[in-house]
């Protein structure tokens, strides 16, 4: 399907006027890309209010401002683009004649567009997602490429979609091991083979902030008797249950929509919370609310320099660390209850 891309190039104090005449035409799926928002987020670092952020996207800090809207290739789209770039030039005006005062500067307010297609772009990221070994017995596969498994391996078909987890992620991988470990630990004490699906077969797996659902699905496959997934995106969860139903495993997992643990009713034997560090320290005492006796809680998704004050929130709410794992700037913990 085809769409016109319309990008308009503004000042920040353009972004805030373009977007306002956008949505007077009716125009409310918009798109802002403003590097000051950015330096925002950088700049509250210390406050935990994020975790990390890929480098590619804090290239070029000083680029100027963009806002973009999409509208369908169609003839009535295209007289909707003209009325747009019009109006644009009228904020332009307005602005040369002093409407808004003389010490403003809306920027350039030069408006582009073109055509472009979504078959071009919505797949291209499926180039870059091949087979991959998650631990020594897992390995994740995207329903698009084959794989000829060994004896020992546990192979976790999944289509990520609009969910998070693909499995490559170091956070993924480190919670991944940990469970693999808890659950042999659960039974006789052995992490491979059959002795570790045995080992885990009577173990109920609670996967917070399931995503893709591929923790869940690994846990299955590992033996686990009972597995809930809990997201609080709905588009996650229909991808979650796509996924678990994909790999046969209806019977063994349920997925449920909801915000960490808050209205459930269930107790588990390890809960695994693949998340963001301020969530990980949110989550730990509602979490050994529903763990049973001696049972484990496996976070990631934590920065090495937040270790500390993650660990010291998980012993706070009542547990004893056991064991933290780390891979390159990330770090997952394993805690007792």
């Amino acid at each position: 399907m085809k769409y016109i891309e319309l990008k308009i190039h503004a000042s920040r104090q353009g972004v805030e006027m373009v977007t306002e005449m956008l949505m007077r035409n009716g125009i409310t799926a918009i798109s802002v890309d403003d590097p000051a928002d950015l330096q925002d987020i950088l700049d509250k670092k210390n406050e935990y209010g994020w975790d990390y952020i890929d480098d590619a996207v804090k290239d070029r800090p000083d680029r100027e401002p963009q806002v973009k809207v999409y509208l369908d290739d169609t003839e009535e789209g295209r007289e909707q683009l003209q009325q747009l770039k019009i109006e644009v030039m009228k904020l332009k005006s307005l602005e040369l004649e002093g409407k808004f005062g003389w010490d403003v500067d809306f920027g350039r307010l030069y408006a582009e567009a073109e055509v472009v297609d979504d078959e071009a772009w919505k797949d291209k990221w499926k180039e870059y997602f091949k087979p991959a070994r998650i631990t020594d017995r897992i390995v994740v596969c995207p329903s698009w490429e084959e794989f000829e498994a060994g004896p020992q391996d546990l192979v976790i078909d999944i289509d990520p979609g609009m969910a998070f987890g693909t499995g490559t992620h170091e956070t993924t991988r480190l919670c991944m091991a940990l469970m693999q470990l808890y659950l042999a630990k659960a039974g006789i004490g052995s992490n491979s083979g059959q002795a570790a699906e045995q080992a885990g077969a009577s173990a109920r797996v609670l996967d917070v902030g399931c995503g893709s659902g591929i923790l869940s699905i690994g846990a299955a496959l590992l033996g686990a008797s009972e597995v809930t997934g809990v997201e609080i995106d709905p588009d996650a969860v229909a991808v979650a249950k796509e996924n678990v139903e994909k790999n046969g495993l209806s019977d063994r997992i349920r997925i449920l929509e909801g915000d960490l643990t808050e209205g459930l009713d269930l107790e588990a034997d390890i809960i695994v919370a693949n998340l963001m560090a301020d969530l990980v320290m949110r989550l730990a005492g509602p979490a050994r609310d529903h763990l049973a006796e001696h049972g484990v809680f496996i976070s990631s998704g934590i920065l090495v320099e937040k270790r500390e004050i993650v660990s010291q929130a998980i012993r706070s709410a009542g547990f004893t660390i056991e064991k933290v794992v780390t891979d390159g700037e990330w770090c997952a913990i394993a805690a007792r209850k």
